[in-house]
């Protein structure tokens, strides 16, 4: 086969790989902006689903807590995993070795066995399950993969690199900050980006998490998919764009930024 053929076959072979990633997808935008109720005939443009979702309070509530339990999950499990990671890396070979192992536990573990673990632990301990309960869950299970992301970048690092800005001048917190944090950073991201997305999908484990009055999108699309409602397709459409700007953004500044400092590097050397 020649390599023109080939070449048309790769294409063909891609194409039709991201048609089945994202049809799904472009379907259900296209119908959020159906004028019927149906989601097999498209009988017009509208945007009365939107304003219907807008004007829903329970969806309105389910996406605040989504957001907001996804925002605070993110930031306390990348804080904890990094600073986690960092100790690890520090730490002697065979501690480092048992605790690998444990972190791993979390991400294998099937998330029904997590998620009624959990529920017999806060029903043990007597903590009303809400928005809090929730959130405790969401840290649990975003802290492995921060740590997962962040301890092959940490093992590139020369081991001698903070010792090295402490004999410079640096506070040990400034050697963390200044020096091994951003060296990490890459990897950092990526965690923060696995964590948002873990807290942002989840359903198994926030079903079982949370009580009465609190809810978030993945329970709120399961309890209405009984029934035929487009505003959940307005819905879905919104969270599509807001991730999609999310990831614009975490991929873009760094680039600008980065840009930005070897021009400015440029024009000292100039």
């Amino acid at each position: 086969m020649s390599k023109k053929k080939k070449k048309i076959g790769s294409g063909i072979f891609m194409a039709l790989m991201v048609l089945f990633l994202y049809a799904p997808i472009i379907y259900t935008i296209v119908f959020s902006f159906n004028e019927g109720k149906s989601l097999t005939n498209f009988t017009g443009f509208s945007l009365k689903w939107y304003s219907k979702m807008f004007a829903n309070k329970t969806m309105m509530e389910a996406l605040f807590y989504t957001i907001a339990c996804a925002i605070l999950a993110t930031a306390i499990s990348t804080v904890v995993g990094t600073i986690t990671a960092i100790g690890l890396s520090k730490s002697r070979k065979a501690v480092r070795g048992i605790v690998e192992q444990l972190n791993q536990l979390p991400i294998m573990n099937p998330e029904i066995v997590t998620a009624i673990g959990l529920l017999m632990l806060f029903s043990a301990l007597h903590v009303e399950k809400g928005f809090f309960t929730m959130l405790i869950a969401h840290i649990m299970f975003c802290i492995p993969y921060v740590i997962l992301s962040v301890m092959p970048k940490l093992r590139t690092l020369n081991p001698n690199i903070a010792e090295a800005a402490m004999d410079l001048g640096a506070t040990p917190w400034q050697a963390l900050t200044k020096v091994i944090v951003p060296q990490c950073m890459p990897g950092i991201i990526s965690g923060a980006l696995i964590a948002f997305t873990m807290s942002f999908d989840d359903f198994v484990i926030s079903y079982f998490v949370t009580g009465n009055g609190v809810s978030n999108i993945s329970i709120l699309v399961y309890t209405e998919s009984r029934r035929v409602n487009p505003s959940i397709n307005a819905l879905s459409t919104l969270i599509v764009v807001i991730i999609t700007i999310s990831l614009i953004l975490v991929n873009v500044i760094p680039t600008i930024a980065s840009k930005k400092e070897a021009k400015l590097a440029q024009d000292k050397d100039i």
